[in-house]
């Protein structure tokens, strides 16, 4: 799970700062780091002391679709009903009688009039400049997981499965023996 709040866990304001340390590891995609920093997690490494690095930042804007009228008009009706049926609640909720649920009815309705129409205004006067739909997301090449220098070794034996060592299993009773036989 990740934190993207600025302010970290004791709501204290983190410094804009490269992470400082030794490559532990370099992986194509973020999901590969992430499943790397999630195995030190499961085997104690204080992973307080890791940080995922992307580099070559890349903006990517992927083309969804055409915008047409109809597309504007649908867009512009649905996010003005949305602040239509907010402000309709409101008017609800603190009417001081209860019977104002027509109310909440024709706030949506105005809403999505409104919301259309200054839509269709907004794209009527910015056409031609954008005629599309996209997303917009930012890609990195590659993604390091930098450690702390101390915890490096500790670090790269966990993930190459030379770990503390686990005390073997207990042997079965049904197992034979491991060593010669006694005498």
């Amino acid at each position: 799970m990740t934190n993207q709040s600025p302010f970290g866990r004791g709501g204290r304001l983190l410094p804009p700062a490269l992470p400082t340390g030794e490559v532990l590891a370099t992986y194509k995609t973020y999901a590969e780091a992430q499943d790397a920093v999630n195995t030190l997690a499961k085997l104690d490494f204080p992973v307080k002391e890791l940080a995922i690095v992307g580099n070559d930042l890349k903006s990517v804007e992927r083309v969804t679709g055409k915008l047409t009228y109809g597309r504007v008009a649908f867009g512009g009706a649905a996010s003005g009903a949305w602040l239509g049926i907010f402000l309709g609640l409101l008017l609800f909720i603190f009417s001081p009688t209860g019977s104002s649920l027509p109310f909440v009815a024709a706030a949506l309705l105005i809403g999505a009039g409104f919301g259309m129409l200054f839509a269709l205004v907004s794209y009527s006067i910015n056409r031609r400049r954008r005629d599309f739909t996209s997303t917009k997301q930012v890609i990195a090449e590659n993604y390091q997981v930098i450690v702390s220098i101390e915890r490096l070794n500790r670090a790269r034996n966990l993930l190459h499965g030379q770990g503390e060592a686990v005390a073997p299993p207990a042997a079965h009773p049904s197992d034979p023996p491991l060593g010669p036989p006694a005498e």
